[in-house]
């Protein structure tokens, strides 16, 4: 088992995830974060840290198409390991449908 990121990080970034992950395994791109599914130990302290609740493991209905997301992003993207503030209007976007399709971007982050 893993855990991915899903769609609904994208537009909002929240980076709760990213300081209690103990094994560095998070990626940053220019509007979402993602997992490195080789590198995650599956321990889920993540999982409970993400206010927009776009963590999930693994073994939920329909993730394969997100653990390849995951992978794929996390081999372009740099490392995160540092909390930062949400992108702006975050709180607006966070739960809204159709946000892979809206304003994903595949521009890496800064990383950091």
């Amino acid at each position: 088992m893993t855990y991915v990121v899903t769609d609904n990080c994208i537009a909002c970034k929240y980076t709760d995830c990213v300081e209690v992950c103990p094994v560095d395994c998070f990626y940053e791109g220019e509007n979402t974060l993602v997992i490195h599914p080789d590198e995650c130990i599956d321990c889920g302290v993540c999982e409970p840290e993400c206010p927009a609740e776009a963590i999930l493991p693994d073994t939920e209905p329909d993730m394969d198409k997100w653990v390849e997301f995951n992978r794929k992003y996390s081999e372009q993207w740099p490392n995160i390991v540092s909390k930062k503030d949400p992108l702006p209007g975050a709180e607006e976007k966070d739960g809204e449908e159709g946000k892979l399709e809206k304003y994903f971007s595949e521009a890496p982050g800064e990383g950091g």
